[in-house]
């Protein structure tokens, strides 16, 4: 993977101002959820979209298993080809963001330099990093997709929290822990979240 700024290539400014000056006192946010598999990410970045909805305010939704099965299907899950998978949902995010849209993201995102090169992407105050607290035994109870399950038996290699790492959050916008709160409690927590951010 060449990292190299190419000499040849003049990127330009996409944010449309329209938008942008349309919704200036509820500028867009992005929303990055982060947690290990089973904490619950794909199902609270759901109920986070309705919220947002319900508040008219424009957003996008990414899920981490739907852009691996997509933009990021030639990548593995080396640590080199995880932080690449974080790189692009980031530049993904910006795009989206440019275009006036708030942006909630669930991935894992396992290592703490690539969640803090997504953050330094946006303005102060626009990225909000929201930990899905869950033990790795409650998650490997739940195991929703079987992966756990796989990964015991040996047919799934570099598995977040098995065997390979994950680095919790030190000091993350908001922390909600799914060992403990139901959905309905998260969603409650979330909305309260986003009533500090869009201010009426």
């Amino acid at each position: 993977m060449n990292s190299k700024k190419q000499k040849n290539i003049f990127p330009f400014e996409i944010k449309n101002k329209i938008i942008h000056n349309k919704f200036k006192l509820n500028a867009p946010r992005i929303f990055w959820f982060t947690g290990l598999s089973g904490s619950g990410k794909t199902t609270l970045g759901k109920e986070l979209k309705k919220i947002l909805d319900k508040k008219n305010i424009p957003s996008a939704f990414l899920d981490g298993d739907n852009l691996r099965n997509g933009i990021n299907s030639d990548l593995g899950f080396s640590d080199l080809d995880r932080k690449e998978n974080i790189r692009r949902i980031g530049e993904i995010t910006n795009i989206l963001y440019e275009l006036g849209l708030s942006v909630i993201v669930s991935t894992i995102s396992p290592f703490a330099s690539s969640r803090k090169k997504a953050r330094n992407i946006f303005k102060v105050g626009h990225f909000f990093e929201i930990y899905l607290d869950c033990d790795i035994k409650e998650c490997k109870k739940r195991d929703p997709k079987k992966l756990y399950e796989l990964s015991g038996a040996g047919l799934i290699k570099e598995f977040t929290g098995c065997d390979s790492e994950y680095e919790k959050p030190i000091k993350p916008d908001l922390v909600i822990d799914t060992n403990f709160h139901s959905v309905k409690q998260s969603k409650e927590i979330l909305s309260s979240f986003v009533d500090r951010i869009f201010k009426d």
